[in-house]
């Protein structure tokens, strides 16, 4: 099924917005001057070659790479380097992992429901009742009781974002959340995105799926060398790729 295009409102204002962000690794210069703006709703996939700055941008967004110029704001405000500020508006963004981080010595219903009652102060009563029905959503309710161990690698990741969708965030990060998984386990989580895409969660996506990129996202953001060198929909950047760099890429994944 195609994705259908969003209506255009340029007075709304961005969930996620970046205004020339960069950052350094030492000498590294990994993000030179980013700028990105989500729209509530959106699917903005990023792709490019290992090394690029993808992981680094989506880990920025909610300040868990810190930068060194520009700022990054949540729905209109900028998000401060420290401080109760800085919990409140990272408790707005979700973000799943390559590595699903989820509490390995918790059951899979308190790891869903550890941020709701900490954080937001739901009462635990209300919380185990969302988790079962977010668990239920990502299809795996009856492994409540269990441990992260005791589930498949695409059973953790579709936990780890009922976790997300607890905290009820105004979006969600994806750093590689297939990356980590057997091949017959990503289809799995990458049902769980569409289904979510096609909800209108917000969502910034960095992957090397390029068919879920082609499927999915409103928009397509490719970066080589820690900067942003191209941005268009899925059907325009993979049938005409504006840069030599992004049809280099795109043949070199081809010949795969």
């Amino acid at each position: 099924m195609e994705k259908q295009s969003k209506p255009n409102t340029p007075e709304q204002t961005p969930v996620i917005e970046l205004r020339h962000v960069d950052k350094h690794y030492g000498q590294l210069h990994v993000l030179k001057d980013i700028n990105l703006s989500v729209k509530k709703g959106e699917v903005v996939v990023i792709i490019g070659p290992s090394g690029s700055g993808k992981s680094t941008l989506c880990r920025t967004i909610n300040r868990m790479e810190t930068i060194n110029s520009g700022e990054i704001l949540i729905d209109g405000t900028a998000i401060p380097q420290e401080g109760k500020e800085l919990a409140r508006l990272r408790a707005q963004v979700g973000m799943v992992f390559q590595s699903f981080n989820l509490f390995a010595h918790k059951t899979i219903l308190d790891n869903v429901t550890l941020g709701p009652t900490d954080v937001l102060h739901v009462p635990k009563k209300e919380a185990r009742e969302e988790a079962i029905k977010l668990l239920k959503r990502v299809g795996v309710d009856t492994q409540a009781a269990k441990l992260p161990a005791q589930l498949s690698g695409g059973q953790q990741q579709r936990v780890a974002i009922a976790r997300s969708l607890a905290m009820h965030p105004k979006a969600i990060l994806f750093d590689e959340p297939t990356s980590a998984l057997d091949p017959e386990m990503i289809g799995e989580v990458l049902d769980v995105m569409t289904e979510l895409a096609k909800e209108g969660m917000t969502m910034v996506v960095v992957t090397h799926e390029m068919n879920f990129a082609r499927r999915v996202a409103d928009r397509v953001i490719f970066m080589d060398g820690g900067a942003i060198i191209e941005e268009n929909t899925p059907e325009e950047f993979f049938t005409h790729p504006n840069t030599q760099r992004a049809q280099d890429f795109l043949n070199s994944i081809k010949n795969h």
